[in-house]
């Protein structure tokens, strides 16, 4: 379990985490999201003890990491896959950090085989791929069979085969009871890895909660309908809280749910085709969460200034 009370850090007069408090439980994986630029880097740093707190206290297992006596075996932890050694083979790589904590070596022979490198264990680690080398971090945080695991951007690099195996891999560690938490700005895959959100803006706390949960607060009421009666039930439901775009068959309706708009049609004897609420996708509703948190602003492109 991880837990933040309080936590803060500055750098001089730049606050990069603004008094956070959150709990990363066991047994489900939970997304961290945030602009970039929000502080998740920094997040992950502070419960590594990579970095001091300015305020506040991080957690990882019940006490700072850097207390822990074997830490390898509490938290395993992938932040830069690219900070190894790059004359050293992949394979010496593992060995050596599995002798700093007593780990034998068949652990790390199990390892090489599961993460896909066995073909290349014995090359050198600055002859890998950006793929491979997000295979090998995936390894080392591992290789502890640690409790917990810390994953920033796991999946960078990964072709679509690597994309699946992570995801299929996170979901059996955290069924396993331990503490999943991974930071990813791809929307589409933490929609299907994670259960549980953390959304943090500018350094502050913006959500905490189930991902569907999330989902749900940023969608708005939006049923779209097909049915050869369309234009009788638009005039039915418009009214000044109810607006209907759309023709022919198919409407949209915004201000109802689609239980309102199903009943309103069974008690005027309309026929219905598709009656589906529209619900925003991960990305949209993360989008529309952290508008105003969001630290660097893209311009607008040449051709739709021209346009406009």
């Amino acid at each position: 379990m991880i837990e933040a009370r309080g936590l803060t850090k500055d750098y001089g007069e730049k606050r990069a985490v603004d008094n956070l408090t959150f709990a990363v439980k066991p047994g489900v994986v939970t997304g961290f999201l945030g602009p970039n630029g929000s502080g998740k880097s920094t997040t992950m740093r502070l419960a590594l003890g990579l970095d001091r707190p300015t305020g506040g206290s991080i957690t990882v297992n019940g006490k700072p990491y850097r207390e822990h006596a074997a830490p390898l075996h509490e938290a395993g932890a992938l932040l830069e896959a690219r900070s190894v050694h790059t004359g050293r083979s992949a394979y010496n790589h593992l060995l050596a950090l599995a002798q700093t904590h007593g780990i034998p070596r068949r652990r790390v022979d199990d390892l090489v085989e599961m993460v896909g490198l066995r073909e290349v264990a014995r090359k050198r680690v600055g002859q890998f791929s950006l793929g491979m080398g997000q295979r090998l971090g995936i390894a080392s945080a591992l290789l502890g069979d640690p409790q917990t695991l810390l994953l920033d951007e796991p999946v960078n690099g990964l072709d679509p085969e690597g994309i699946h195996w992570i995801r299929n891999l996170l979901k059996s560690l955290a069924a396993e009871g331990r503490t999943v938490f991974v930071s990813s700005h791809l929307m589409s895959e933490m929609s299907l890895t994670a259960d549980h959100l953390i959304v943090i803006g500018r350094g502050k706390l913006i959500a905490d909660l189930p991902v569907d949960e999330f989902v749900r607060r940023a969608s708005k009421k939006l049923v779209r309908v097909r049915s050869p009666q369309a234009r009788e039930l638009r005039g039915l439901l418009e009214g000044p809280d109810v607006l209907v775009t759309g023709d022919g068959t198919t409407i949209e309706i915004s201000g109802l749910t689609s239980e309102q708009v199903g009943e309103a049609a069974a008690e005027n004897r309309i026929v219905l085709h598709e009656l589906a609420p529209q619900q925003a996708s991960l990305e949209e509703a993360f989008m529309e969460l952290t508008r105003e948190d969001v630290e660097f602003h893209a311009g607008v492109p040449e051709a739709e200034r021209a346009v406009a």
